[in-house]
Order: structure tokens, then C-alpha cells, then sequence
């Protein structure tokens, strides 16, 4: 074959993986709109509609004609002949057909239905705190995931194949090992905090105007970066960042009246999500390439906007004149020093979204072993609130009340989403290891945060990680960033010097 014939058919190649992303962004956009604002009544449907655009997409991923591609380009000899970017588009598409040809496309439809009308009944089942109206549905859908991981094959515990979908490489094992080290460290430390004094919190619990919390995500989101001429900020139940693609990423929040913290720290944290999917390189787009190469980097990143930049004294140094003039009276006789110590407050509470910094992994922890139960037969959809309970009681010593603030609390179950909790705490800690590595590479860190001045972090960032895509896998990144694999004593590390000054620990 000549060079020239060569060149045409990758032509044709990248313009075929092209139209099933055009189909991909057109579901999302749709799955944007039902989540922020679209009327109930269209629910079924719409579902019905993102149903049939996502099995296209899927037709068009396993069909002959993506064989045909894939045999070709997967030849030894000319798979050599690709560049990089190439040569990963060709082995992430051979995966993704190899997985998805196993899922007969009227079962694949029939799922993405199933989950879309989950989700509505998941939000009406929270609102009602009625487990049992969201049971039949998440029953169905754990029983969809099994059949699929029979079909996919798996080794050792069925919940690694789920776990690769997030975190490519990751498996029960190394998880239990990583969770198994953090917890020690953890649960320890948290014992300490309980007898030590605590910080005032009062001043948090008031009444804030929905409008001016909204005034001040925005200023926020524009001072670290977030690119409002690629993007849009809007509400939501449940807050999400949606990357369409690197020119239209857009991010949701919720307001509460009676706390101005929990919307401007999850629009950071979204904000975090937002800004790696607005830096992939243009080269990319297009292409299956175009997306952060995994949820726990992904995680990474918006934890890292929220925590170590967010909640950091440095931070407010610059920002918190400006919170005060945005509620004028409410934050006047709260110093600076008492502001940052309140956001740091540390104790177990219900929420997961909500959770401080040292807790919130234990909230992942009792996710992550619930649905390795449940995929394990351990445990039946049925008796998942009294054995949530049970976790909670004895991971955090307390107990909800209601189902809403327990086993219903989050929609990921309901989306199909088995095996993304853990990307939360890991997360967590590539966040704390590339911190680490920041450090070193930019020594003015600390003052860079309190002038307010991201643009250099940012970029060290967007060169290192977010331009790559998913190009990389997550541990070529961490090690090609950090010079190690993933280790979680970084984060061990960060929570000590972080908290134990905090709270007067030696």
C-alpha cells in the first residue's frame, strides 16, 4: 500500500472515531439539560432519545467497519508506522470493541434507558426518602452490570473490571492495600481531633443570599483560570462538570441558604474538573483521546483546586476581604484566622459531599466495600440501608436518620457508576503527590496562592497533565510527573501538617 493510500485510510479512521464523538457530545449536551432544568414531564422521553443517540454511538463502536479499521491499523507493522497520539486513538478504540462487542446493542440500549430513568426516580426517591420506589431500578442495574462483567471476563474479584473502566490498571487488591494504609493513619489521627478543642462554627450557619453566593463562585471561578468563553456555571441537585469538549466545558452547583461555604467550595472543586478538560491539546480533539485519562486523575485535579488551593490559609489571605465585602455584616467580626480554621473543621457527619478533607475518604471506603459485596453476592441491593448504616456506625460513629441522607444520597448507583467511588479518595491521593512535586518544582507556591496569582501552577499543570488527554495512562502520568507510583503516604503527610496545628496536636 502506498504512503498516500496509508494516509487516507487513517484519514478515514479519525473521521469515523470523530462522528461517534459528535454523537457523544450530543447525549451529553441532552444529559446536561435533564440534570439542570428540564421539565419533568420530558423525562421519559428525553431518556428515551439519549437512549437511542447513545446506542448509535455504540453501534457505530463495534460495527464491522470498526473491525475493519482496528484489523488494519492493529497489524504489527503498521501499527509501528502510527506516531504516539495515533497509535493510543487505535489502542483505545481496539479496547473499547473488544469490551463493547461482547454487549449485544439491544441490551446496551436497554441499559442506557434503564439508568436515564433511574436517575429521575433516584431524585424523586432522595426527595421522598423512599428507598423502596428507587429499589426495582438499582436492582435491575446491578443485576445488567453482572451479566456484562460475565461477558467482559475478569480476573481475581469481578469489581476489578468495573474498576478499570475508571482507573485503568487499578484491582481490589491494590486498593484494599492503599486503603488499608490510609485508614490506619486516618482513623487514628481523628480520635486525637475529637478530645481536642474545636473551633467556632457558628458563623457559617446563617442566611446567604442565593444571588451574591452565585456573584462570588463567579469571581472565584474567573480569578483560578476557568475560561467563561468555554464554559457556563448552572444549577443542579447534584453537582457536575460535563466537558462537551475543550471549548464548551460547563459546571454546575448547588446553593444552600443557610451555608455559603458548600456552593463556593463544590464550584471549586467542579472548577478543578473543568479546568483539565478546557487544557486538552487541540491536537486531540475529536478524537477518543479528548478526556482526562482517568477519574481518579480527573479527581485529582478538582480536589486539588478545592483543597490545597481553596481551603488553604494562603488562599483567603487575598480572598476573604472579598467574601466579606460580598456579605456585608455577616462575616465583619469573624477574623481571618477563625474563617480558616472553620472550613478546616474536621468531625464525622453523613453527607459525603460535604465531608472535611479527613473524613471524606472514609465515606469512600464504605462505598467502595458495599459494592465490592454486592458484586461479590455478599450483599443484596435490599439490604443496602441497614448495612450503610452499619458502615457508618462503625467507620464514623454515627448513623442517618433517613435514607435520604444515607444509601440515597448520591445519583452514581443510579447512573451505573460501580467502581468510580474509588476514584474520589484516589483521587485524594495522586492530589497530595503531585503537591508534593509542585513544591519542589515552583518554591514560591505558597506566595503564588496568597497573591492570587494561579497562572504559574496552572501551567505547570496544563503541561504535565491536562494537555495529555488520555493519551497517557494514570500511572505513566504520576510517574512521569512525581518519578513514583502512586504512594499514599503523600497524603498521610498532608493531613498530619495540616491538621495537627490546626487542632494543637503534637
Amino acid at each position: 500500500m502506498s504512503q498516500t493510500d496509508y494516509q487516507g485510510k487513517l484519514d478515514e479512521f479519525r473521521k469515523y472515531i470523530r462522528k461517534i464523538k459528535h454523537y457523544e457530545e450530543a447525549v451529553g449536551l441532552i444529559y446536561w439539560d435533564l440534570r439542570t432544568g428540564a421539565p419533568k414531564k420530558g423525562a421519559s422521553e428525553r431518556s428515551e432519545v439519549i437512549g437511542e443517540l447513545s446506542t448509535e454511538a455504540f453501534r457505530l463502536s463495534v460495527s464491522d467497519q470498526m473491525g475493519g479499521y482496528l484489523d488494519f491499523f492493529s497489524d504489527a507493522a503498521r501499527i509501528e508506522e502510527l506516531d504516539e497520539t495515533n497509535r493510543r486513538i487505535v489502542q483505545e478504540a481496539k479496547k473499547e470493541f473488544d469490551r463493547s462487542k461482547k454487549i449485544p446493542p439491544e441490551k446496551y440500549q436497554d441499559y442506557v434507558v434503564l439508568t436515564s430513568k433511574a436517575e429521575s426516580a433516584w431524585e424523586e426517591a432522595k426527595e421522598k426518602n423512599d428507598f423502596a420506589m428507587f429499589q426495582p431500578y438499582l436492582e435491575k442495574i446491578v443485576e445488567t452490570n453482572l451479566e456484562f462483567v460475565e461477558l467482559w471476563g475478569y480476573k481475581g474479584h469481578k469489581y476489578n473490571t468495573l474498576l478499570d473502566m475508571y482507573e485503568p490498571g487499578m484491582t481490589v487488591e491494590k486498593l484494599d492495600e492503599v486503603f488499608g494504609a490510609l485508614r490506619s493513619e486516618v482513623v487514628p489521627l481523628l480520635a486525637e481531633i475529637k478530645k481536642a478543642p474545636q473551633p467556632d462554627r457558628s458563623f457559617l450557619r446563617q442566611t446567604f443570599d442565593k444571588e451574591k453566593q452565585k456573584h462570588f463562585s463567579l469571581f472565584i471561578l474567573k480569578e483560578l483560570g476557568y475560561d467563561f468563553e468555554a464554559g457556563r456555571l448552572d444549577e443542579t441537585v447534584h453537582p457536575f462538570a460535563t466537558g462537551l469538549n475543550p471549548g464548551d466545558v460547563r459546571i454546575t452547583t448547588r446553593y444552600l441558604p443557610e451555608d455559603a461555604t458548600s456552593a463556593l467550595f463544590g464550584t471549586i472543586h467542579e472548577c478543578g474538573h473543568a479546568l483539565y478538560e478546557q487544557n486538552i491539546s487541540e491536537d486531540l480533539i475529536g478524537t477518543n483521546l479528548c478526556t482526562g485519562t482517568s477519574m481518579g486523575i480527573h479527581e485529582s485535579q478538582s480536589r486539588f483546586w478545592e483543597n490545597m488551593v481553596g481551603r488553604s490559609r494562603e488562599f483567603w489571605s487575598r480572598y476573604y476581604a472579598d467574601l466579606q465585602r460580598t456579605f456585608p455584616g455577616q462575616f465583619d467580626n469573624v477574623s481571618e484566622e477563625a474563617f480558616y480554621r472553620a472550613i478546616n473543621h474536621t468531625e464525622p457527619s453523613l453527607i459525603r459531599i460535604e465531608a472535611d478533607e479527613l473524613t471524606y475518604n472514609l465515606h469512600i471506603m464504605i462505598r467502595y466495600e458495599l459494592e465490592k459485596a454486592l458484586f461479590s453476592g455478599e450483599l443484596k441491593v435490599a439490604d443496602l440501608p441497614e448495612a450503610w448504616n452499619a458502615k457508618y456506625r462503625e467507620y464514623l460513629g454515627i448513623e442517618a436518620d433517613t435514607n435520604a441522607e444515607g444509601v440515597l444520597q448520591d445519583v452514581h448507583w443510579a447512573g451505573g457508576s460501580f467502581g468510580y467511588f474509588p476514584s474520589y479518595a484516589l483521587g485524594n491521593m495522586y492530589a497530595a503527590q503531585f503537591t508534593n512535586t509542585l513544591r519542589k518544582e515552583i518554591p514560591a507556591f505558597d506566595e503564588l496562592l496568597a497573591k492570587g496569582d494561579f497562572a504559574p501552577i496552572k501551567q505547570f499543570l496544563v503541561e504535565n497533565i491536562y494537555r495529555y488527554g488520555k493519551s497517557q495512562t494514570p500511572n505513566e502520568i504520576v510517574r512521569r510527573v512525581t518519578g513514583e507510583d502512586l504512594n499514599p503516604q503523600y497524603l498521610v503527610d498532608y493531613l498530619k501538617d495540616k491538621y495537627k496545628p490546626l487542632y494543637g496536636l503534637s
